[in-house]
């Protein structure tokens, strides 16, 4: 038996993030690998940024999560992917993490950030998010992990966002089209790339915040 549109209204979430998404936790990531095929080519970095709304209803960008992956058995290692992002999976100093360790060190924080604000389920939050969710959803299923946090489909897209707001679809336009700073040389990395999406995604989603408030006074003002 179908449930009423008020009944559904009536169980969403009425307050702060959660009620800002529809109760999804947004949760910026980004990851590097060494190619393009998610079933076969390794994850070689992964970084998570958790992001809070503040008293006045922004976000605003809190703890990030940064782990080294050591590539999976049998994994493919694509030269030229690895020349583009600079990463040798095999030097020592990495302090490399197996994939399962990782994905369980991320997820921890991500449970307690959804418990702490009522959200029901993350969204990742990403440039181009496809990519990231299809390598992290490949590492769940192979290191047979039940318990993910991310919606398994549904994502937020700052490449589309930038591009709303800003005209700019590439990452590091977009970042300074709206005023961050850009730095090429620590680019490519998931933490650096993690950090500056959660900035853009905080940036576009409080300008909108700010149009809406504007918004609202005017109407106020009118019938006033």
């Amino acid at each position: 038996m179908a449930r009423s549109k008020k009944k559904i209204k009536e169980e969403l979430p009425t307050t702060g993030i959660a009620a800002r998404f529809r109760g999804f936790l947004p949760v910026v990531v980004d990851v590097e690998t060494a190619g393009f095929n998610y079933k076969t080519d390794a994850l070689l970095e992964i970084a998570a940024t958790l992001l809070r709304m503040d008293e006045q209803g922004d976000l605003i960008c809190c703890e990030t999560y940064s782990y080294n992956v050591e590539p999976f058995k049998g994994a493919n290692l694509d030269a030229s992917a690895l020349k583009f992002t600079g990463i040798n999976p095999f030097n020592p100093f990495r302090m490399n993490k197996p994939e399962d360790y990782v994905l369980k060190e991320i997820f921890q924080p991500i449970r307690s950030e959804l418990k702490a604000t009522g959200c029901t389920r993350a969204i990742l939050v990403g440039h181009n998010p496809t990519f990231d969710l299809n390598f992290i959803n490949a590492a769940i299923e192979r290191n047979q992990i039940k318990r993910n946090p991310f919606h398994k489909f549904s994502t937020f897209d700052t490449a589309t966002l930038g591009g709303l707001a800003y005209g700019q679809t590439v990452l590091s336009r977009a970042a300074q089209a709206s005023g961050m700073e850009w730095n090429d040389d620590s680019a490519h990395s998931a933490k650096y790339d993690t950090e500056q999406t959660a900035e853009l995604f905080c940036r576009i989603i409080n300008r909108w915040h700010k149009l809406e408030r504007l918004e609202q006074s005017l109407e106020s003002s009118e019938i006033g």
